[in-house]
């Protein structure tokens, strides 16, 4: 893995409510509101220059332009949702460059245990426990900013176990 211990250091006290933050609303409300988007690139625009040098930090902010147009060209053809699109962006900046197949591989894992666990939830009655949260009825759409948000902060967990040396 490319990302430092440091750098999880940094950016997991932040980005991990975040990711938490964005699985509940997109469980419950079933959006990932832009504020939530903005608050996780705004946490790398302000912490990002403390544990990366000028030009990988470039190099982030450049992953963000590049994972905004794909994703928006994602959900112009219905694949995906615009908050999961934007949230895909915003996360792209803590991503270590190296670590692309990694996240790939691990957002695969993630979507199949949160799609089936979801799945199982909805047919019992731990749904009474909160009655209200738009998931429990969608039928075939799936908050995927659980998914997401597993992903994202799973990666920074993962990173906090990276070796200093």
């Amino acid at each position: 893995m490319s990302l430092t211990y440091i750098q999880a250091l940094y950016f997991a006290p932040f980005v991990i409510p975040i990711c938490l933050w964005t699985a509940w609303q997109d469980m419950k409300i079933m959006k990932i509101t832009n504020i939530t988007v903005l608050v996780l690139l705004g946490v790398f625009l302000a912490v990002g220059l403390l544990p990366l040098e000028l030009n990988e930090y470039g190099w982030r902010l450049a992953q963000v332009g590049i994972a905004l147009v794909i994703t928006f060209i994602m959900t112009a053809i219905g694949a995906i949702g615009g908050g999961d699109a934007k949230f895909v962006a915003a996360a792209a900046a803590f991503i270590a460059p190296g670590d692309w197949i990694f996240i790939g591989l691990l957002f695969c894992a993630t979507m199949l245990v949160t799609t089936i666990g979801l799945r199982l939830i909805r047919r019992t009655a731990i749904t009474k426990l909160a009655p209200d949260w738009k998931c429990w009825t969608t039928g075939i759409v799936f908050p995927m900013g659980v998914a997401l948000g597993a992903t994202l902060a799973l990666y920074m967990v993962l990173g906090l176990t990276q070796t200093t040396a």
